[in-house]
């Protein structure tokens, strides 16, 4: 019992410390309101607050006492939680504060929405008006409908709308029926893109995105999988000439690919079009020439069993990795802020581009290595580095760690200011990469789509998100 008694007193004199520390940054926050302010929110929403009563209750009435000098403070956030916090507290407290943030036509100002932290503290504070506070009536209506479309527009509602036209797109073609040898993944793919960009403005980009790296992953399972080395050849030739008279050519399966290959790349340009932005197409299809060029080396890699060096290997694969074409596709849909000079950077070879590529093709090869070797493939990564140097394959997975890890310190570099170009651009390279992360973390989350790729996929485009 003594132990227990000691164990008690000394978690007794913890709590007592924790509590001290708590008063301190109270007094010591008298001159930062701001700073004083979130710490009495935080201390009530942790429902802690009662061991505070007093210094809260000094605080609130510091506060209270400068209340009504605030006519020259324009932090919404700031103004918005002193009013609920003194409110709540029974403090006669004027919502006039609020008419600062009108413009001259009596409205709440538009400017006021991207601020959404005060849009939150500023519809909390409406929640504690009174007869007659009719600025608060108007402000409660304002942050809900701003707040309801923020909510709805960054993130799930617009998503899942895409997510269904794309699925329909999809579901039309039926590749599931008419190619049941490739993969069927466009859920899949627009989570992938997603990753690449989220915001509304891309709506576009991300719908063009998706429809080609899903006419990716069909191409990628033909030169894989299905196609002989015979077929193979006159398919590659079709679309390096990109003309549909060449169709007749290929045999039936490959035909189907083709037709839905030219179909999605011609909507796209007359999308395009529509802003005098269609010479981005031509670009496009450069890269997707350049990806099945390499798609086609690995395929002869394969069909004359032959295991490349790693310089030889990593050539052709930081190709068929898709992540420079995928760099060029991930352009099409973006403003004006995307030139000639942009797509002229990718086919440079620069280097961020190069590192996410490297990135996606050493964690794809690591994971599915195995797989793909028994299902037989082309060589991976891991099987020419353990011919050419003889090593174990811990050795070259270490070492490929190794190369990941100085490939992010490229891309970390590369978006060091001043860039190449605008950091936008950018930001796609770098999502392209970090989405691999995610989906080559426990596996080829891809190609096998196990329990934790279903609960992403869940998170982001099933799952409500709570206002």
């Amino acid at each position: 019992m003594s132990e227990d008694k000691d164990i008690h007193l000394r978690k007794v004199s913890e709590v007592e410390e924790l509590k001290d520390e708590v008063r301190n940054e109270l007094f010591d926050s008298m001159g930062h309101l701001s700073q004083q302010l979130s710490l009495i929110d935080a201390l009530q929403r942790l429902g802690v607050a009662y061991h505070f009563e007093r210094e809260i209750q000094e605080a609130l009435e510091h506060i209270y006492a400068t209340f009504n000098d605030k006519n020259d403070v324009d932090n919404l956030y700031e103004v918005s939680l002193s009013f609920r916090l003194l409110r709540q507290e029974g403090f006669k407290v004027s919502c006039d504060v609020f008419n600062k943030f009108k413009d001259e036509d009596g409205q709440f100002k538009e400017s006021l929405t991207s601020n959404v932290e005060g849009m939150l503290a500023f519809y909390e504070a409406t929640h504690l008006r009174v007869h007659g506070e009719d600025i608060l009536d108007e402000a409660l209506e304002f942050t809900t409908s701003h707040l309801k479309s923020t909510a709805s527009l960054i993130v799930q509602s617009l998503h899942k709308e895409e997510l269904s036209d794309i699925t329909r797109w999809w579901k039309d073609l039926d590749f599931a029926t008419k190619l049941p040898f490739a993969r069927d993944r466009v859920v899949e793919c627009y989570f992938w893109i997603v990753a690449v960009y989220f915001e509304p403005r891309y709506s576009l980009a991300r719908k063009i995105l998706t429809k080609v790296i899903s006419m990716t992953s069909i191409l990628d399972d033909i030169y894989d999988v299905y196609g002989t080395l015979e077929e193979l050849g006159p398919f590659t030739e079709a679309i390096e000439r990109w003309d549909i008279s060449c169709i007749d050519q290929l045999p039936e399966y490959m035909q189907i690919c083709y037709r839905a290959l030219f179909d999605v790349f011609e909507a796209i340009e007359n999308e395009l079009a529509k802003k005098e932005r269609s010479y981005r197409v031509s670009y496009a299809k450069d890269a997707m020439k350049r990806l099945v060029r390499a798609y086609f080396d690995e395929a002869k890699w394969f069909h004359q069993n032959y295991i490349p060096t790693m310089e030889e290997y990593m050539h052709v694969a930081l190709k068929t990795s898709g992540y420079p074409m995928l760099t060029a596709i991930s352009f099409l849909g973006m403003g004006d802020i995307v030139t000639k000079e942009a797509f002229d950077w990718i086919f440079s070879n620069p280097k961020i581009i190069t590192a996410s590529s490297v990135i996606g093709r050493l964690m794809d090869d690591m994971k599915s290595h195995k797989f793909e070797q028994e299902r037989g493939h082309a060589a991976s990564a891991v099987e020419c580095y353990m011919k050419q140097h003889g090593v174990s394959e811990q050795v070259v997975h270490d070492e490929f760690n190794r190369q990941v890890a100085n490939a992010w310190k490229d891309i970390n570099e590369e978006c060091i200011r001043p860039t190449i170009v605008p950091m936008p651009l950018l930001m796609r390279v770098l999502n392209l990469a970090r989405v691999i992360d995610v989906i080559y973390k426990e596996g080829d989350g891809y190609t096998h789509v196990g329990k934790e790729m279903k609960d992403n996929v869940a998170s982001v485009l099933i799952d409500p998100i709570p206002i």
